[in-house]
């Protein structure tokens, strides 16, 4: 199956999805660019910051999405710009275009949050990292690495 036959959606997780949403994994070659689940919805809980979702393909959960949304906060610490945390899909669902499908409806969600004039990410680099696939949907080198991450952002200013 792929992305064509079934709608992508971000959901909101509750206590019934929770053990879901928790279950869901990338492949152990991946694991170290994209920390688990359990510990980014955990941060989550403590940054007021912090948006976060389950992506669901029809009614099945098959990832996860966290962003930095500086309108979540009065002291936004990069004010104007939101940034992509987390991203992951299942490794059985990956491959499929829901990645993709997120980072388009993550972009138009950015987009939409008032004063918000980027969107970042960063990725770990490495053999196999998400660089390119970034960089594919619009995403610029900046010339930054952050705490060992390649710091990619993409320029709202012409949204008007």
């Amino acid at each position: 199956m792929t992305s064509a036959d079934l709608p992508v959606t971000l959901r909101e997780i509750t206590a019934d999805t929770l053990s879901a949403v928790l279950a869901l994994e990338v492949a152990p070659e991946q694991r170290r660019f994209v920390a688990a689940n359990a510990r980014s919805i955990a941060q989550a809980h403590f940054e007021p910051a912090a948006w976060f979702r389950a992506v669901y393909a029809g009614g099945e959960p098959v990832g996860f999405a966290m962003l930095y949304d500086p309108t979540r906060t009065s002291t936004p610490e990069t004010p104007g710009v939101c940034g992509l945390w987390r991203l992951m899909i299942d490794a059985r669902h990956q491959r499929k275009g829901y990645g993709a499908i997120v980072v388009r409806q993550l972009i138009a969600h950015a987009r939409a949050l008032p004063g918000v004039t980027a969107f970042r990410v960063s990725y770990v680099p490495g053999d196999g990292d998400a660089g390119v696939f970034y960089r594919r949907h619009g995403f610029r080198d900046t010339g930054a690495v952050d705490d060992g991450e390649v710091v990619l952002e993409l320029d709202f200013s012409d949204r008007r």
